[in-house]
């Protein structure tokens, strides 16, 4: 597993300052040769530690401004099969297989509650969903952020 060095460090956060930076300015904001940028932002495209831009784009700005979990409990012999239902549902932005009591976690958006009620219906009539469980989010508190961890020490 690859660790992070105060370099990839540095790259990150101007990234996560602007993730459509260009390899010249990430080079000139951060003092670092083209080349050594264009190497780490290859590495890290290899290895999976960049997300896709597009996580940025807040679902309210594509009239899905409703989020909410949906949690799932699972026939565990149909596993494969609720999971690729899962997928199909354009709603789901993440899911998750915690620990506990809940087999499926996902993060879901709507355009209000009787579609959070329609995205809910669809992932609890994936194939392998036994019974699911909605919460709705009030309001965003802590957006999603990387940042901490970048300047935080090892």
């Amino acid at each position: 597993m690859y660790r992070l060095d105060a370099t990839d460090r540095r790259i990150m956060a101007a990234l996560d300052d602007d993730p459509r930076m260009t390899i010249l300015l990430l080079a000139q904001r951060t003092g670092l040769a083209r080349g050594t940028i264009q190497s780490r932002l290859d590495r890290y495209r290899t290895e999976g530690f960049l997300r896709m831009e597009s996580t940025r784009i807040p679902p309210a700005a594509l009239g899905r401004g409703l989020a909410a979990t949906v949690s799932a409990e699972l026939d565990q012999h149909q596993l494969e099969e609720a999971m690729a239902g899962v997928r199909r549902i354009p709603e789901v932005l993440e899911c998750f297989a915690p620990a506990g009591n809940t087999d499926l976690l996902c993060r879901v958006v709507a355009r209000d509650p009787v579609d959070l009620y329609r995205v809910s219906e669809e992932i609890r009539l994936c194939p392998g969903i036994l019974r699911t469980s909605t919460s709705v989010f009030l309001r965003e508190v802590i957006p999603y952020r990387i940042r901490p961890l970048l300047d935080a020490p090892d």
